[in-house]
Parts: structure tokens; sequence; C-alpha cells
């Protein structure tokens, strides 16, 4: 049985990162604005906030200097931060309307961006992080083999993707037919199966389409799914779409097994919980007796 992807819980609320005690995705454009960070209470990453700044501007405001020393204070300040999105640009046709410019163009500015990015941080000669948080991102346009010239422009830019501890796919949390974004993500597999792949803003009906090609993902859906319901029972807000409980119980619905043993907010991806040994004791022996057959 494949492992089932680590979940990454999208926020707006950055403050979560001290309590909220799952897996964050957080945005570099909340964090910025702020002149004290909370302390992580666990593993999380950084969202670059490329959406919105392309959508917003037409192209990328920070610069990967601006970028890379943020990073750098995350990582010292808050803590715990397991990869940074890059200042990647997005392929969707809403996007290229914005910038102007064609697939081919912003998967060459992804790369390059990328590329500078791990320049700089290696630049800085930082002894106490000298590795490299920044995740490379494959884009592509509508057909599955856009995504493998993307994989070729990183060769040629002298990038192995087989090198690094997770590859994010980008572009496509808003396509409308899931079974696209597996052609998508099996394509790539097809050429390394072995490539740790994050799929960004993955719905629900997404993961159980694919999440057996994927090692991890993330989603704000959580905070749309409240908006169109009524609030929690106790809710003393408008509307639960920037709630952690309503956040936590949705959670709960996508990352297999729950915790009776630990309640609220634990959902057995907590160290100290037994559920987790239990999921890993079984894929053990399912592997096993696969092994054996």
């Amino acid at each position: 049985m494949a492992k089932a992807p680590i979940f990454y819980l999208g926020t707006h609320i950055d403050g979560w990162l001290n309590h909220a005690g799952v897996p964050l995705f957080v945005s570099h454009r909340r964090l910025a604005r702020r002149k004290s960070l909370p302390r992580a209470r666990m593993g999380w990453a950084l969202d670059s906030g490329g959406f919105s700044e392309l959508s917003l501007y037409g192209g990328w405001r920070t610069t990967p200097e601006e970028y890379v020393a943020a990073v750098k204070r995350y990582d010292r300040e808050i803590g715990q931060l397991e990869w940074a999105s890059p200042q990647d640009s997005m392929c969707e046709e809403s996007m290229l309307a914005k910038t102007g410019l064609t697939v081919a163009d912003h998967q060459r500015l992804t790369v390059a961006n990328f590329v500078r990015l791990e320049q700089l941080w290696r630049d800085s000669d930082d002894q106490w992080h000298p590795e490299s948080p920044f995740m490379p991102v494959l884009q592509g346009g509508q057909a599955p083999e856009s995504y493998l010239q993307c994989w070729d422009m990183y060769g040629e830019a002298g990038v192995d993707l087989g090198n690094y501890p997770l590859v994010g796919v980008g572009s496509v949390c808003r396509r409308q037919h899931s079974g696209e974004i597996r052609d998508v993500l099996q394509a790539i597999r097809d050429r390394d199966p072995e490539i740790p792949l994050h799929g960004y803003g993955v719905k629900t009906l997404g993961l159980r389409l694919y999440g057996d090609l994927l090692c991890s993902a993330d989603s704000l859906g959580w905070s749309f799914n409240a908006r169109k319901n009524p609030r929690l029972e106790g809710c003393t807000h408008a509307s639960c779409s920037n709630c952690v409980k309503w956040a936590l119980r949705w959670r709960r619905g996508i990352v297999a097994g729950g915790c009776a043993e630990h309640g609220e907010p634990c959902d057995g991806t907590l160290a100290t919980c037994r559920l987790r040994d239990l999921w890993e004791m079984r894929e053990r022996a399912e592997a096993a007796a696969a092994q054996a057959g």
C-alpha cells in the first residue's frame, strides 16, 4: 500500500504555527508583515505567495535577494521550516494574461529563479543553515509533455531534480478535471518513478484520485468550505473561514485515521501518537507480505 502523502494545512493565520499542532502551509506575504514571528510547534512549509503577486502586479516585485533574506529570517526565528516554495511563475491562462508571456517564458523564469535562489543561499555562507530549503517546481501548460519540457530546462541549467527531497508540481490546482492532473503526475512519474512530488492546492477529490502519486500536498480548501456552511456550534465569529477548529476538523476528514487517543489537535502526525506507529507497522507488514508473495 502506498504511504499517504504528508498533508500541509493552508492557513491565512500565521499565528497558528505555535499552537495548531499539524503541518501548516503559510504564505510569505503574511509573515513578511510581522515584526515578531511565532515559534513553530512542528514542521511547516512556506508558500512564496506567487499567485497573489502575479495576480496583483503581473510579475514578481519581491526580488530574489529580498526573498532569500526573508526565508533565512523565518528559518532562524520561527524554526522547523521543512521547505520553501521558489518564486515560480504559474502557467494558468489567467496568469499568462497577466504577464503577456508564454508558457515557455514562465518555465524559463521559474528555472532561472530557482537557480538564483540556490546561488544566493550558498553565497550567504550561513554556517547555521547551510542547506538551501528551496524546492524546485515543475511548471507546464495543458499537455503533460509540457512539464517534461520544464524538467529538461532544469537539466540544461545544471539542476538534477533527482537530487532533491521534494519536487513541486505547479499550475494544477485550478484545472477543472482531476483526471488531467493525474495524467500530468503520471507523465512525470513515468520518467522517474521515484521522484518525490508535492501537489499544490490539491482538492479532496484529487487526493483520492491521484494521492498515490504524491509524497505531500497542501490545501486551503477548508476555508472555502467553511464559507459555504453554517459556523460550528460554540463559535462566535460570523464565519468559520478562519477558524482553527473548522480547519482541523476538515483536515481530519482528509488524513486517514484521525486520533481518538489524543483528540484535537492531533490527527495522527504528532511524534507521540501511537496511531502513527500502528499505521507504519501495518505498512511494513503489508510490504513484507507482498514481497513474500
